[in-house]
């Protein structure tokens, strides 16, 4: 049987995206990969497909359970012979014995456990197919998410003779790219860059004012649909969903907070719902495999532009429309600096780190094309413009904020270098407030010089004065005071030009009165879709799986669509392996065909 072939019969796909085929042809020949592929391109095909087609058990290793527990779940409803080993094994002992016996086709375990003597004496005395490393970016300590025991893999890779390894990753720029090829033995020349453009998310950034008339104005566009809104604390997880649930929005908190059953009963729910928001630290969704989560929000920034990468790939992964929309404010980045400033690491390390930030700040700033920015960072030339982000749908005008920007420093410094942005406001606009008289500002030389400034206008550059270092927070008082790059502004040496932020694009609805985060659909087709939608529903619930495990809403569509007769039409639709076909297909060609 070919590749494509079992393709077909085993994930029902007519063909390979991407680099898939060329990766799955190297393993298949027994040659090492290091994959760069971007989030829902297609990385596990990469090393499932060859597990399948050679002899042995394929061994799948990846620090993120709940990620191995739900491919294995997918993957047994293909009809393919999978099982997990970490630290929540309930079976451990009958997984033992199916991998001695041969009677596995794919095993994830953790790398803790990889690494232990009991399980290389098994892989010793067992047919290994190949050896796949997940999230490999976290081997090289100028990852974003560095874990010390990846660091041992290359030994155990380096004591089974002739197993292919292959590597995979959907974050990493080119320093981390060769630090994890040196790290994993892998030869410069085997690492296929399949590029990081997700053209199905659409990007956009907004300046904080009020989080939560923004994020219900957000979520008033994305009705109905699945997604992740990132906080940066706890509380703010906990205070955000609970804005959510008084606006009638089904939601839930995760974070590390809560008890671990608190914590997979809510991922569960997650999972299964399709229209459920999940709102949550950074703790959630590494692990987690919905590919038809419609948006992700960030109520903060994230640690860096990897970061930023990779929490917004969790969106779209089923390759239909999603939105990433961001939320930041000046406060957000002093806490990054903070962060960066205390953590451990050589110098060099917080040079990196340093250096991640500031593209992140760059990317939160620019007036031009949002996806070329983040993928010049990653070493790619895209074109100018993308028409999938708020820059490109709705440019922005930039004023001149030289004059401005210096009234702003001046402010800061005339009244002491305590004040948050409010205080500064009310004296630049003039405002005789209580506070203002009683600091005597009213009397300040820079009372009312900014009167010709809407508040908005002067908190939007305050926050970008903060982002290029002009501006930082008081640590002690938590008050602005005049950063390392200030005094070149105050001296009319750099010019500011700011950035006048338009309505978000996904506020907005398109022509047809659909959100952003909606594929097309032909009108006549949408009854029979959600009546599949909701049978996909019923049989998920019977077989205990999240309704994308029985079919994609893609291979909904394509039902609606082409609506098929009989089982040899059904068969040929995108996303119906044998197995799914055995399993669900007579009772989708039932509902297709019903009278009405």
């Amino acid at each position: 049987m070919t590749p494509r072939e079992m393709l077909k019969r085993v994930f029902g796909h007519d063909g390979f995206r991407g680099d898939q085929e060329a990766i799955v042809a190297d393993v298949l020949a027994g040659r090492d990969v290091l994959a760069i592929m971007p989030t829902g391109a297609g990385k596990s095909i990469c090393y499932q497909l060859p597990a399948l087609m050679r002899p042995g058990t394929g061994i799948v290793i990846s620090p993120l359970i709940a990620l191995m527990e739900d491919q294995v779940r997918a993957l047994k409803a293909a009809g393919v012979r999978a099982a997990t080993l970490n630290s929540q094994s309930a079976d451990a002992g009958q997984v033992w014995r199916d991998m001695a016996d041969g009677q596995l086709d794919l095993l994830y375990v953790s790398p803790e456990r990889a690494l232990t003597d009991g399980f290389g004496t098994l892989l010793a005395r067992t047919e290994i197919a190949l050896i796949a490393i997940d999230e490999a970016h976290c081997v090289s300590q100028w990852g974003h998410d560095f874990r010390p025991e990846y660091r041992r893999l290359r030994g155990l890779c380096d004591s089974l003779a002739g197993v292919p390894r292959i590597a995979l990753t959907a974050t990493a720029d080119r320093e981390t790219r060769g630090d994890i090829a040196v790290q994993l033995g892998i030869t410069p020349d085997r690492i296929r860059l399949s590029g990081f453009d997700r053209p199905n998310i659409r990007y956009e950034v907004a300046g904080r004012d009020h989080l939560r008339r923004q994020l219900l104005a957000f979520l008033a566009g994305q009705a109905g649909q699945a997604g992740i809104i990132y906080a940066p604390t706890r509380a703010a997880t906990e205070t955000i969903c609970g804005w959510l649930t008084e606006a009638g929005i089904r939601a839930r908190p995760y974070h590390a907070g809560l008890d671990a059953i608190t914590r997979s009963r809510h991922q569960a729910d997650f999972v299964t719902a399709e229209d459920m928001v999940m709102v949550a630290t950074i703790a959630f969704g590494m692990g987690i495999d919905k590919p038809d989560v419609r948006f992700v929000a960030h109520a903060g920034l994230p640690k860096s532009i990897e970061a930023y990468y990779q929490e917004t790939g969790r969106a779209g992964r089923d390759g239909d429309p999603a939105v990433a929309h961001l939320i930041w404010g000046g406060e957000d980045v002093a806490r990054l600096r903070a962060f960066i400033a205390a953590g451990e690491g050589s110098e060099a390390h917080k040079a990196s780190e340093t250096r991640r930030m500031n593209a992140l700040i760059a990317f939160l700033d620019t007036a031009a094309c949002r996806r070329a920015a983040l993928l010049r960072y990653f070493g790619e030339t895209p074109a100018e413009r993308c028409g999938n982000c708020d820059n490109c749908l709705n440019p922005p005008s930039l004023v001149d904020a030289t004059e401005a920007a210096r009234k702003l420093l001046s402010a800061v410094y005339r009244t002491g270098q305590r004040f948050g942005v409010a205080h500064l406001i009310d004296v630049l606009a003039g405002k005789a407030s209580e506070k203002v008289a009683k600091f005597g500002h009213d009397r300040s030389s820079v009372f009312g010089i900014g009167r010709d400034w809407p508040a908005e206008q002067w908190r939007n550059l305050a926050r970008q004065l903060e982002a290029v270092d002009a501006l930082e927070r008081d640590p002690e008082g938590g008050g602005l005071v005049l950063g390392p790059a200030a005094r070149p502004i105050l001296k009319g040496e750099v010019p500011i030009a700011l950035k006048q932020a338009p309505k978000p694009a996904s506020a907005r609805r398109s022509a047809s009165g659909r959100s952003a985060g909606n594929a097309e659909i032909a009108a006549a087709d949408q009854p029979l879709f959600e009546r599949l939608r909701q049978l996909r529903r019923q049989l998920a619930a019977e077989a205990g799986v999240p309704p994308y495990i029985v079919f994609s809403d893609a291979t909904l569509r394509a039902m609606a669509a082409s609506r098929p007769r009989d089982l040899a039409g059904m068969a040929r639709i995108p996303g119906v392996g044998a197995v799914k076909l055995e399993s669900w297909g007579a009772a989708f060609l039932a509902a297709i065909n019903a009278p009405g």
